[in-house]
């Protein structure tokens, strides 16, 4: 899908002090700072003078990003917040319009600056920037900064996507679920120090609930449950204010979608929370819904085409890597059915209802035009809950999730039956949420060992979410016996690197020792291979 682009801005911004690459990621990767946190790279100054209103000083608190590459350029972001972590949803700023500028460069030091703009930031959208840059080269590294206010922001690294004939590599991290009060965001420290096209990230970048960690001293901001526009803004601005978060961010662009977390735990369409807010008026939902989405495009780097309107907002799209990889990004919330209330029977009477629908007819049909239509070898959905069937009882007896796709088997069947009859090949699901880690085969007929197998399931567990984990537990133990299409499960922190080449396509399980300690050890735990034209799970190496 060829992204909509808005006009290139052309305002010169001249070139200044330069922060350097390596000392970003340091910021990002280095350890051995008190309380665990990370040094990063002070803000320079420039001495030249303001024009305009006097800006509070340290405006780039919250750092750089960029995302959704395409063969010519990819959005480039940051928000201005000299307070990120303050008591209101502007972060410090002063009630102004800001030029801030932005440059383009081959070289981590910007001695070569291939692209300059300006973008104005205000108020009404908390004093976020999305530069969306073209005419650039495609399948090459570039470097970027931002100024604004005298101050000049630290570098970000960007990659442009390969050019559509082309077959090179992709190396790609995927990760989820990352509860600031329930340990520290070590996994994204090492997620920098890798070498990386994009990172993909698939939902819970936020937790919207309140409280507090007594045992790690960190509490939610605001203390309260996030509800109004100001309150999701506080949150970005405390999570987004993690040097470790900060140096992924700067690593690489950034394929985003929320989950649930980002608006409130286990909505579905209109429909708020079922089982604390089963009665309430769905326009109320909705209002709570356009703060949320309002303030997750404020926060990540996405293009313009993805700016809510009210509580609606364009999430699912696509992403081509030549002809190695093409990536889709769903939208598992906002066009769901409503959630089935009750217990094992109700899920086991109504999952096979064929009115219920997980994508949406329009999102569905997107989709499988797209996967029929791909010119890329792999085919990979960054999708938001597994979609392997997982029975959670032991013997005869069947259990299974109310938030996942077992709960909408019908429509799951419906896009298997399409998969297999349209002959789509290297079919790769890359999943979050279940803060778990289980590599799967996808199966035509899940009852039956001997069905077709159409794809392959990649589950990646949690960045901080349910605390310290453990290798297994009696969940997973209960998995793998009563599911034979699983391969592989663990149930420890951390994140997922895959690899994709014209062969195969690799994915490495990193798993974090402890989240609540900081800079605990990470360490490779599996390496799952899936191999081109041959459907599933190929290999399953264990550390």
């Amino acid at each position: 899908m060829t992204p909509t682009r808005s006009p290139q801005p052309t305002r010169p911004e001249p070139a200044g002090p330069v922060l350097s690459r390596r000392h970003l990621l340091v910021a990002g990767a280095a350890a051995g700072v008190a309380g665990g946190a990370v040094a990063v790279p002070a803000v320079a100054r420039d001495r030249r003078p303001v024009v305009g209103p006097t800006l509070p000083a340290d405006l780039f608190g919250l750092g750089v990003a960029s995302g959704d590459p395409w063969p010519d350029g990819f959005v480039l972001w940051t928000r201005l917040a000299p307070e990120p972590k303050g008591g209101d949803g502007l972060a410090g700023m002063p009630e102004t319009t800001v030029e801030v500028g932005w440059e383009v460069a081959l070289d981590p030091q910007l001695a070569t600056v291939v692209r300059r703009g300006t973008e104005l930031a205000t108020s009404r959208h908390a004093y976020s920037v999305h530069a969306e840059v073209t005419g650039l080269q495609p399948g090459r590294e570039y470097w970027y900064r931002f100024r604004a206010g005298g101050e000049l922001s630290p570098v970000g690294r960007a990659v442009t996507a390969p050019s559509p004939q082309a077959t090179s590599a992709v190396a790609f991290a995927f990760a989820s679920c990352q509860n600031f009060i329930e340990g520290y965001f070590t996994a994204y420290a090492d997620m920098a120090r890798q070498d990386l096209d994009l990172v993909v990230h698939l939902g819970d970048y936020i937790y919207e609930g309140g409280g507090r960690n007594a045992a790690l001293n960190r509490q939610h901001r605001p203390a309260r449950e996030t509800t109004t526009l100001d309150d999701y803004r506080q949150r970005y601005g405390q999570y987004k204010a993690d040097p470790h978060l900060q140096a992924a961010h700067a690593l690489a662009p950034w394929a985003v979608a929320p989950d649930d977390h980002e608006v409130e735990n286990d909505w579905a369409g209109d429909i708020s929370q079922p089982d604390t807010e089963p009665d309430q008026d769905p326009a109320v939902f909705r209002q709570r819904r356009a703060a949320a989405y309002q303030a997750y495009w404020e926060n990540l780097p996405l293009r313009r085409t993805s700016m809510p309107e009210g509580p609606e907002m364009s999430i699912y799209r696509r992403l081509t890597f030549g002809r190695t990889m093409q990536l889709s990004m769903l939208d598992t919330r906002r066009f769901r059915s409503e959630t089935i209330l009750g217990g094992d029977q109700a899920v086991l009477d109504r999952r096979w209802d064929p009115r219920r629908t997980m994508l949406g007819v329009r999102q569905e049909g997107w989709l499988l035009n797209g996967l029929s239509t791909s010119p890329a070898r792999w085919n990979v959905l960054g999708n938001q809950v597994f979609a392997f069937e997982a029975d959670h009882l032991a013997g005869p007896a069947e259990s299974y999730s109310r938030g996942t796709w077992d709960s909408y088997a019908a429509a799951r069947q419906r896009l298997f039956d399409q998969l297999h009859r349209r002959g789509v090949d290297n079919f790769v699901m890359v999943t979050g949420d279940a803060h778990r880690s289980v590599a799967a085969d996808l199966k035509l007929d899940f009852t039956d060992d001997s069905s077709p197998t159409v794809g392959a399931e990649l589950l990646g567990t949690s960045i901080t979410s349910a605390g310290d984990g453990v290798d297994t537990d009696d969940l997973g133990r209960v998995w793998l016996a009563e599911n034979p299409h699983m391969r592989f499960h663990n149930r420890q922190r951390g994140y997922q690197v895959v690899r994709v080449d014209g062969e195969k396509l690799e994915c490495e399980y990193r798993v974090c020792e402890a989240v609540t300690v900081p800079d605990a050890p990470v360490r490779t735990r599996s390496v799952v291979t899936v191999e081109s034209g041959r459907p599933g799970i190929a290999d399953v190496s264990l550390s």
